[in-house]
């Protein structure tokens, strides 16, 4: 089972921005699909936004035009480029690989997370 760590997360203000970073320890074969998810405190996990196998993405109504999902198969790399950052973003950032969508119990493959916290 390929093994995933999340990193780039951090403090940032509101506004600003951030990019979010998943490697696996083996190569990400392009059929291969990948989630981002988050926790906040006292909170579910929700899922943020995914890329599937052949490209396709889809994401979180609440960050929609402000999150981008890609991936570099070359680097086994999964980004989540996140801008205009709101105090409501703040949470433990996961990434998943194996799954469906945004469906956080279809994911067998999980990373151990980074917390992003944005203050206002």
């Amino acid at each position: 089972q390929v093994q995933l760590a999340e990193s780039g997360g951090g403090s940032v203000q509101s506004g600003g921005s951030l990019r979010l970073s998943c490697a696996a320890s083996a190569r990400l074969p392009g059929s291969r699909c990948l989630g981002w998810f988050r926790q906040a405190p006292g909170e579910g996990r929700e899922g943020v936004a995914y890329i599937s196998g052949p490209g396709e993405t889809k994401y979180a109504d609440s960050v929609k035009g402000r999150f981008t999902i890609s991936r570099d198969l070359a680097k086994a790399t999964v980004y989540l480029q996140m801008d205009n950052l709101k105090s409501e973003d703040s949470a433990m950032y996961y990434c998943a690989a194996d799954g469906v969508g945004l469906l956080k119990q279809s994911y067998r493959n999980w990373g151990q997370g980074t917390q992003v916290t944005v203050s206002s």
